[in-house]
């Protein structure tokens, strides 16, 4: 039976802002940059850390100066809230997925947009782009994730084999794997190029949110709507250790430049640091008032960057 369009995003929606959980001690409040009348979605850094992007629910995204967090324009194009974003390779292109069912490509320096990806059925939920650029994965509610071609906006090719909507997706450091995470509870590794399905890492008791590889591609992280972060060996799907700490929904996973620490965001409004190689928490980053959505570190691993549902984008000191 078809789920109506409304209960869908109620549910997406319910994912990343769930009933206000308060604020947890510990970490100074990081700068923030305002400007969205929404809540926003999803951060990233620009390769060399000069520039942030958020996309919100207010349908659009916004290019910041890292440094200063002043606002240097606002990409528009999208009919519904923009829930995924990220920037090429060389910083010039940046991507977007939304619950238009779209995925656009924009030119950063001018902000205008170069093309619209079309294909999925339903909201998309994540995009990326392969280390080289040419090639462009998105995670929908349609319960697949596909394959582009950056250049012309082709599908390549669907990847079918999760159960329930696809919420995050990555490739791995060499592009040869693509990673995906469903409210099915699993996480689904897959040979990029022909669409095969290697393994399913099992273990989260709930929605998995956010997954994303290691620098170096031997290690899975994710986070799940369980409150858990995971840690699996790539090879072999096994569950190396569980990170636990947070609250409510883990909505955002990422690992250091280093992989050696590893960031996470939560509904319960706090962004925590923890070391990878003994799943103990550094620290807790608290200024948030609002679900924290997004979380990414900066290309040097000294900053870390978080979006939230109380329309902000932090910028937070780490120290080493």
């Amino acid at each position: 039976m078809n789920i109506p369009a409304f209960t869908r995003r109620a549910a997406f929606h319910s994912v990343f802002f769930a009933a206000d959980s308060g604020s947890s001690a510990g970490g100074g409040e990081g700068r923030a940059f305002t400007g969205h009348i929404g809540p926003v979605l999803s951060v990233c850094f620009s390769p060399d850390g000069k520039h942030a992007l958020s996309a919100s629910f207010d349908k659009t995204l916004t290019l910041w100066d890292a440094a200063t967090g002043r606002e240097v324009r606002t990409l528009t194009g999208h009919t519904s809230a923009v829930t995924s974003v990220c920037f090429s390779p060389d910083g010039a292109l940046a991507l977007s997925g939304s619950l238009d069912d779209t995925k656009k490509l924009w030119d950063i320096a001018s902000g205008v947009e170069i093309r619209a990806f079309s294909g999925h059925t339903d909201d998309v939920t994540s995009v990326c782009l392969s280390p080289d650029g040419s090639l462009a994965l998105s995670g929908s509610w349609d319960a697949t994730l596909k394959l582009w071609d950056v250049a012309t906006g082709q599908e390549l090719r669907a990847f079918t084999g999760h159960s329930g909507p696809v919420l995050s997706v990555a490739f791995s450091p060499d592009g040869a794997l693509a990673l995906s995470a469903s409210d099915d509870n699993t996480i689904k590794l897959w040979d990029a190029a022909t669409g095969e399905e290697l393994r399913t890492f099992t273990g989260h008791t709930d929605w998995v949110t956010s997954v994303c590889f290691s620098p170096d591609g031997s290690l899975v992280m994710s986070g799940s709507r369980d409150t858990t972060v995971k840690l699996w060996d790539a090879a072999t799907g096994r569950e190396v250790r569980a990170f636990s700490g947070h609250q409510e929904t883990v909505t955002s996973v990422c690992f250091s430049p280093d992989g050696a620490r590893a960031l996470s965001g939560s509904g319960d409004t706090t962004v925590k640091l923890w070391d990878v190689e003994t799943g103990k928490k550094i620290h807790t980053f608290a200024g948030h008032t609002d679900e924290v959505t997004s979380v990414c570190f900066s290309p040097d691993g000294t900053k870390a960057l978080s979006g939230s549902g109380d329309h902000t984008i932090k910028l937070w000191e780490i120290t080493l």
